[in-house]
């Protein structure tokens, strides 16, 4: 199938193919043919479909509910929960630019972010991303922050059970990456998203969301039906190819981060994805899963040798998030009033 985009420019006017992703079902009592699946998704283009997650399609709809109410406020409400030092709370639209070289602006895209939630005295909180989170008043969004909470829950379970399998892939313990310092105290940052309904035109800069590859371990992406997320399987390639990958009814989309790329020495890969608007509204809830501030990230056992050294040097997580978040999001000071 092919997908037209309403963009003016000539490669926003083009045709786009969509991508062919493996899908692993996390109900499966096959452990083999998964561990198979996502090792071939993996090293192909490191993004697929997961199902049979867990999470009801229910409260999938009733998060997706939840999240509109909360876009659908006055700009005046949404600033007054406006993102922290600690990335809690509101980012609006231009705030946020992931590729500088092609984008004029920031990304035509609002979101919200809520992390785990750490009460302030705890000494955790003094660290970077963790703390408590920013939240709507109950009488403005009813039940809003416990629909969030449980939703936070659940699909951090299911990022545990994704990554088990990566383990696997890996030719590690099924366990490695529930370790304290990894997925035992993550940073797990969900991220609701409202891309209004721009029109996106690559050769004036303007993006829904820029080109980019997420920074941790891996991402689950739930959203709605309209089609808009594209991937680039050869970041190197002149030119670069854009597929679409198409919504799929239930399903998370999942793809590696640039943690899990440097754990295993390149083998797997970071891919570059991008939201092209098409005129319509589309809303998405990221869930980015992190390993703790802690963690120093180096090359795994299994994917180094004599003859293939580490290719990336150790770096501690914490430091690492920081620097990405201090380089693609607006100065807070640029919101404050005169």
């Amino acid at each position: 199938m092919e997908v037209h985009n309403n963009g003016n420019s000539a490669e926003a006017a083009a045709t786009f193919a969509e991508t062919h992703l493996n899908c692993i079902d996390l109900g499966s009592p096959d452990t083999h043919k998964s561990v198979s699946l996502i090792k071939q998704a993996c090293l192909d283009c490191g993004f697929f479909y997961v199902i049979n997650h867990g999470i009801s399609q229910e409260f999938m709809d009733e998060v997706f509910a939840q999240s509109k109410k909360f876009f659908d406020l006055p700009l005046s409400e949404k600033m007054k929960l406006l993102r922290n030092e600690k990335h809690r709370g509101y980012t609006p639209i231009l705030d946020e630019l992931l590729d500088p070289e092609h984008q004029v602006h920031g990304d035509y895209k609002e979101g919200y972010y809520i992390g785990v939630e750490v009460p302030e005295d705890d000494p955790e909180a003094d660290k970077p991303f963790y703390g408590p989170n920013v939240w709507p008043a109950s009488d403005i969004l009813p039940g809003w922050r416990g629909t969030m909470e449980k939703y936070h829950t659940d699909a951090l379970e299911v990022a545990r059970a994704v990554a088990r399998i990566i383990a696997l892939a890996l030719d590690l313990d099924a366990n490695f990456f529930d370790k304290p310092e990894m997925l035992g105290t993550p940073i797990a940052l969900l991220r609701l998203l409202h891309y209004e309904g721009h029109v996106s035109d690559l050769s004036k800069g303007i993006y829904g969301a820029g080109a980019h590859s997420d920074y941790g371990l891996i991402t689950l992406l739930a959203t709605d039906d309209v089609v808009g997320l594209q991937i680039c399987k050869d970041k190197d390639a002149k030119p670069q190819k854009w597929e679409y990958v198409p919504p799929v009814k239930g399903a998370f989309i999942v793809n590696l981060g640039d943690m899990l790329e440097r754990w295993s020495n390149g083998v797997f890969k970071s891919t570059l994805h991008r939201v092209i608007g098409n005129g319509q509204d589309r809303y998405s809830i990221a869930f980015f899963v992190e390993p703790s501030c802690d963690c120093l990230v180096e090359c795994l056992p299994t994917c180094q040798s004599e003859a293939n050294p580490p290719k990336f040097p150790p770096v501690r997580y914490g430091a690492y998030l920081s620097q990405r978040y201090s380089d693609t999001h607006a100065d807070l000071s640029t919101y404050k009033k005169v």
